[in-house]
């Protein structure tokens, strides 16, 4: 990610991400954070994490790693001390996004699974520890990321541009923080998220059946049960926030695993197989932070009618003025026409 690709397509792609991913971001934000959604206090926690984590990779790796490079190249955003930086935020950013996730998974499965468990940890109190805690420690394993570069030029002693050290690739300590750094994320985080997953259908399965037994097959159209109605709409939730980070993340480390293995560190060029590969998993890999909104949108009744009302507002607020305006033209005419017959009155004593 030191070096952004440069290309049409990328020119185009970027900008269309930031533009839908900013607003998509803060919507999600704005209308988790009211709390009128019908999810628990410990969820809406959660999904506002990570709704401002999405938002903050938008920033960091979109528009100033990726669209500044593109369209301002050589601005002092490029200066090797500010490239370090910046690179470090977009690793410590994603770290977050990928984590948060994960923690929300872990949260569903001890709400839906472990019900002894569930009054004492799922809270509002325990979510904004966990969520402190994986912010403390996404800043805290990325810190050698800043050290991972040296300049690409000293232009009138100003370092200019990132570059990976070479020793990268051969120093044992660099190889350990590779292979550290693929594990934590996504390796690890596809292993428990698919765990969970797993455990939960199980549970949901073995669940469904002991209720439909209780209740004597009774459970149809006309008299649903609940608790299976919550639980549905939970898993739904759950699976499509869990199945779009897999399914996103899934070429970034299909490309990882084969120049770790093949030991393919450079490029022929823009069309190089490889180079192509290496770039369509950074594309997906970003797009998972502008898709969370959609599924709320979709899954969540509530969530959709919210939109609607925060769609409707300016229209809203428009009409308003629209109405206090006509109603002040009316009250001008009538006092024009107030004053014009006083005058006449007057003029007829």
């Amino acid at each position: 990610m030191h070096q952004p690709a440069t290309g049409q397509v990328y020119a185009i792609y970027y900008p269309i991400l930031a533009a839908v991913g900013v607003p998509v971001n803060i919507v999600a934000i704005v209308i988790l954070s009211q709390g009128k959604c019908g999810l628990s206090k410990c969820i809406t926690y959660y999904l506002v994490a990570m709704a401002t984590a999405d938002l903050m990779v938008v920033i960091t790796g979109v528009i100033l790693h990726r669209i500044v490079e593109i369209y301002f190249p050589g601005n002092y955003l490029s200066l090797t001390p500010i490239c370090r930086t910046k690179t470090a935020l977009v690793y410590t950013t994603r770290d977050l996004s990928v984590w948060l996730t994960v923690t929300f998974t872990f949260d569903r499965f001890i709400s839906i699974c472990c019900q002894k468990l569930k009054t004492k940890y799922c809270t509002k109190e325990t979510a904004s520890a966990v969520v402190g805690t994986v912010l403390a420690l996404s800043c805290l394993k990325n810190v050698p990321c800043y050290f991972l570069y040296e300049p690409l030029y000293i232009i009138n002693k100003l370092p200019w541009y990132c570059r990976i050290r070479p020793s990268f690739y051969t120093s044992p300590l660099w190889l350990a923080f590779s292979i550290l750094d693929c594990i934590v994320t996504p390796f690890l985080p596809f292993c428990v998220i698919l765990l969970l997953n797993a455990l939960t259908v199980r549970y949901i399965l073995v669940a469904s059946r002991a209720r439909r037994t209780l209740r004597g097959n009774t459970s149809s159209v006309n008299n649903p049960d609940p608790e299976m109605e919550n639980r549905r709409k939970s898993i739904i939730l759950l699976f499509s926030i869990s199945g779009n980070f897999i399914l996103l993340w899934l070429m970034y480390t299909i490309h990882y695993m084969y120049y770790r293995i093949t030991k393919t560190y450079s490029y022929t060029g823009y069309n190089d197989p490889l180079y192509i590969l290496q770039e369509t998993g950074y594309m997906l890999l970003l797009l998972s932070c502008c898709t969370n909104t959609f599924i709320y949108a979709v899954t969540q009744t509530k969530f959709r009618e919210e939109l609607k009302k925060m769609v409707k507002y300016p229209l809203y607020l428009l009409s308003c003025e629209n109405v206090r305006k006509t109603r002040w033209d009316e009250v001008k005419v009538d006092t024009v026409e107030f004053a014009r017959l006083i005058i006449m009155g007057t003029q007829g004593i």
